[in-house]
């Protein structure tokens, strides 16, 4: 079975060619979804959030935008909750890979944003990366999270580099060109596996 490792900045198009891999059949790990889980009502994180960051949770689910503010800017207070969260969140990806090699698939998408920066890349065989230029990502997340110019720039600066990313990829597609150009791309990458 193959390990995709899907990354990319915000607004690259990883969602895209994620429901890309999901229609095709090829089982997807959202880390992001997970993360949201674990976050939820009755998640696994919220004591620990809770414990660790005062506050942040009400009605029994840690308050995203209470705890972003917390974390926001303060590169301890981030560490501390990725200390947190990332080994939640690796234990169900490493179960999710576990029933998918029991059921046979010949290969399985893990949708990490944070892949490179986390060392994740080292549990995958093969990492593909979504780029697009730097007006069409700022274009997309503005219209699709209602940000203004600055506060985008602000979050991709945090991010690392397009152009690193792109260099430790194994598979870069352009989703900047057209949506046809992107599906095209990622099917012929979806025959490779399948073949």
């Amino acid at each position: 079975m193959r390990i995709i490792g899907l990354t990319g900045g915000i607004g690259m198009g990883k969602s895209t060619a994620a429901d890309v891999f999901r229609r095709a059949r090829i089982p997807v790990f959202d880390a992001d979804a997970e993360v949201h889980r674990l976050q939820a009502r009755g998640g696994r994180a919220v004591a620990a959030i809770g414990a660790a960051f005062p506050g942040t949770v009400r009605d029994g689910a840690v308050d995203r935008t209470a705890l972003r503010q917390v974390v926001f800017g303060n590169k301890t207070a981030l560490s501390r909750l990725e200390h947190i969260l990332h080994p939640m969140v690796e234990q169900a990806e490493q179960a999710f890979v576990g029933r998918a090699r029991r059921a046979g698939v010949p290969a399985v998408v893990l949708d990490i944003p944070l892949l490179l920066e986390i060392g994740a890349d080292r549990r995958v065989d093969q990492v593909l990366v979504v780029s697009a230029p730097r007006t069409i990502q700022v274009h997309r997340v503005r219209r699709r999270r209602r940000m203004s110019t600055a506060d985008v720039e602000a979050v991709i600066a945090r991010q690392m580099p397009d152009a690193e990313k792109r260099r430790r990829a194994d598979v870069v597609i352009q989703t900047g060109l057209s949506r046809n150009h992107t599906l095209r791309a990622l099917r012929r990458l979806i025959m490779e596996l399948r073949a």
